[in-house]
């Protein structure tokens, strides 16, 4: 183990390997790893500004936003910006046809208006600590994986114990390098997070999936919230007598802009890379995954989008669920092409053979079987991956089958020889409450296409005895005619009516579980559920144990083949620095692209006939009129900007910062050329879109006339 964490820790040498703009660096160690590369690109902070437990740095001003996003604090009354699509289930929560903040924006003209938001929370880092030692103590290769894991939990149990007691701090320990190395991540977490502003969607999310992971874009993608605590400054759950919270750290805002090769960082929260993984890990997503993943949502989406264009109300309705939907849709269609374009998978095995030549070394032995064991194992999973996402994205897909099976809970209960009346009563009113949310923001009629076309799907592409018997009956009944299945389940169900629904809970009896039971939606659900939890579960689980035991092997072996590479690790939603240079790129032949978008763009795009590129009256007043107050540059209004930095899903909302740490732009997106940089990063196409941060203040204070938030934030301008 030392000598991994000797590996890990290599410093710049003379062969150093790494692209400066490649990786998602852990900011503990950026003072031995990353400062002196990230100073010669220009920057004129020092890590220890950006990352400290000593004094406030940059870290103080960054949180995870909700489940998945990054945010940043912009004042010292913890004002938060993020993005529009992560406020965005927020933002559509609230709307309605009398209040569609969703078409028309929303800004609290002060805190009084200020929309609270049940559930959502902000998460701040107070401190991280390498903790692979304690984790690790007593480990030994005699174990076998579950020995493993059991001895290792046991020790992050005790050590999260440790690191938060007496205090009202949360704490997570992550594996790092695939099992090689563990950190502590200690935590605060605020549960008063209220909504203050958010522009139209369309501004908020101009181009709508047309542009989503596209390049040009002229998406102004931000939405503004605040953090309230109780008045000793300490998370609370929402109350009236909660204030402002007072960060110890709040992000400077410059309006000076970036030029072309100028050196940009964002610290943030990615989500979830694979930059390690065999090329028959690459395989398998390329070929069995991705391809069924975007073929069913593919056809969610064209229902979805039917009715959406038909009706503003089912727009508003579905607005949140077809962004989800499309969102990893449009993702894994142009990952596919990326990786193919690379031929990626080839690349892999070229490296593998390489490998393969270095483990077949009598000092390398222990390494010499993991390529036939990696062959084995991803031949026996495969296939099994291929019924999963079948089922997951087809019968799971669908919202009634879904929310048939929230109802489990209620049958486990009900049907227990000894009821726990309290937990049986807590479990009904949180159903009851559900139902509401449920049902404000759904359509049976949608669904029910839905059905039709994903079982039918479903039926046709996985084996007959893959296919639980109970949905077989049903579709035996109906003469494999999946609209007339879809007819009977909707018909029969109450999952599809809130009155029914509402009435059975209110009526509810514990002898009723058996009516739930007999629900063909419940029915449906369950029979999905036992074929996973039966046949697929502990077969894949098995399988996965394997391979994370494989793959431990080899990010181990890699490091030792590669003494003079600067490794960095997978991102796992854990904070990380990402730098780089301002960049435009070459997407194919004959075609370049500029590294900024401006306002005439928007313009340009602008289609009154869709709804995704209809242009507010007041922005074409502004624009016509060259209004951009200070935020305007040379005459123009620049919106957007891109670089070669790395990032991924979890990094919507990040602050992108300047040389001296000043926040320039709000990281949002990718373009779609690069979208395989969570398998493969490509230097010449890999490129994150940004928000340029004039342009976010210009919608909150020219367009808006929110002029008072601005004034909350600290601004400089040196030019």
């Amino acid at each position: 183990m030392k000598k991994l964490l000797t590996l890990a820790l290599i410093v710049f040498a003379t062969c150093f390997q790494a692209r400066s703009d490649e990786g998602m660096w852990i900011p503990l160690f950026l003072g031995e790893l990353n400062e002196a590369q990230m100073q010669a690109m220009g920057m004129k902070i020092t890590a220890d500004d950006i990352y400290s437990v000593n004094h406030s740095s940059l870290k103080d001003a960054i949180v995870i936003f909700g489940g998945g996003c990054t945010g940043e604090v912009v004042s010292d009354q913890g004002l938060l910006l993020t993005n529009h699509h992560c406020g965005f289930r927020s933002i559509q929560k609230h709307s309605s046809i009398e209040h569609d903040y969703l078409t028309n924006g929303f800004w609290a003209k002060d805190k009084s208006e200020e929309l609270t938001n049940p559930g959502l929370t902000v998460t701040f880092l107070v401190r991280m600590e390498e903790v692979t030692a304690r984790v690790l103590d007593s480990i030994n290769t005699d174990m076998t994986e579950a020995e493993r894991k059991e001895l290792i939990n046991s020790h992050i149990k005790n050590i999260k114990e440790e690191a938060t007691k007496d205090t009202h701090y949360k704490a997570v320990v992550k594996s790092f390098f695939l099992g090689n190395r563990y950190f502590l991540f200690v935590n605060e977490i605020f549960e008063d997070v209220r909504l203050v502003g958010a522009p139209p969607s369309n501004i908020g999310k101009f181009g709508g999936d047309t542009d989503n992971w596209m390049w040009p874009r002229h998406t102004g993608d931000f939405s503004i919230f605040r953090i309230y605590a109780d008045k000793d400054n300490n998370p609370a759950k929402y109350s009236e007598d909660n204030v402002p919270y007072q960060p110890k750290k709040h992000l400077s805002i410059s309006l000076d802009g970036i030029n072309e090769g100028d050196f940009t960082f964002i610290f943030g929260y990615p989500g979830s890379t694979e930059e390690y993984i065999p090329s028959y890990a690459v395989d398998m997503t390329i070929n069995t995954i991705n391809p069924i993943r975007i073929s069913l949502r593919g056809k969610r989406l064209d229902v979805i989008k039917k009715y959406m264009n038909d009706s503003p109300e089912i727009r508003i309705q579905y607005a949140a669920k077809q962004a989800g939907i499309s969102n990893g849709w449009k993702k894994w269609i142009g990952e596919n092409r990326g990786i193919k374009r690379l031929h990626g998978i080839e690349k892999k095995q070229a490296f593998e053979k390489e490998f393969q030549d270095w483990a077949s070394t009598s000092e390398n032995q222990k390494y010499n079987s993991l390529f036939s064991e990696f062959k084995k194992t991803y031949e026996e999973l495969n296939p099994l991956q291929q019924n999963l996402y079948y089922l997951v994205e087809g019968g799971l897909g669908i919202e009634i089958i879904k929310y048939a099976n929230s109802f489990s809970s209620l049958v486990n209960i009900s049907s227990s020889n000894d009821i726990d009346k309290e937990k049986l009563d807590k479990t009904i009113e949180l159903l009851k409450k559900a139902a509401t949310s449920y049902f404000k923001d759904y359509q049976p009629e949608i669904d029910k296409e839905v059905f039709a076309i994903l079982f039918k799907t479903y039926y046709e592409n996985v084996n007959k005895n893959e296919i639980p018997e109970e949905i077989l009956k049903q579709i035996d009944k109906c003469n494999s005619d999946f609209k007339l299945f879809a007819e009977e389940v909707f018909k029969k169900s109450m999952f599809a009516s809130k009155e029914r629904v509402i009435d059975f809970l209110e009526n509810y009896k514990t002898s009723h579980y058996k009516k739930i039971k007999k629900d063909p939606a419940y029915q449906i659900a369950s029979s999905l559920i036992n074929q996973y939890r039966v046949n697929y579960y502990p077969k894949i689980s098995k399988l996965n144990n394997k391979v994370d035991s494989l793959m431990r092997l080899y990010m181990e072996a890699q490091m030792e083949m590669q003494p003079h590479k600067l490794f960095y690790p997978d991102a796992n939603f854990t904070l990380r620095v990402a730098y780089g240079n301002t960049l435009g790129y070459n997407p194919a032949d004959a075609v370049t692209y500029n590294y900024f978008t401006t306002l005439e763009g928007i313009m340009e795009k602008e289609d009154p006939d869709i709804y995704d590129y209809v242009v507010e009256d007041k922005l074409k007043d502004l624009y016509n009129n060259k209004d951009y107050g200070i935020y305007g540059n040379n005459g123009k209004m620049q919106v957007c900007f891109i670089a070669n930095i790395h990032t991924t899903g979890g990094n919507s909302g990040s602050p992108v910062l300047d040389a001296n740490g000043n926040l320039i732009g709000i990281n949002f997106d990718r373009c779609w050329e690069g979208t395989m940089s969570d398998i493969m990063y490509d230097p010449d196409q890999s490129r994150n879109i940004m928000l340029d941060i004039r342009y976010c203040l210009f919608i909150i204070d020219k367009f808006a006339g929110a002029g008072h938030l601005v004034d909350e934030m600290t601004i400089v301008k040196a030019n």
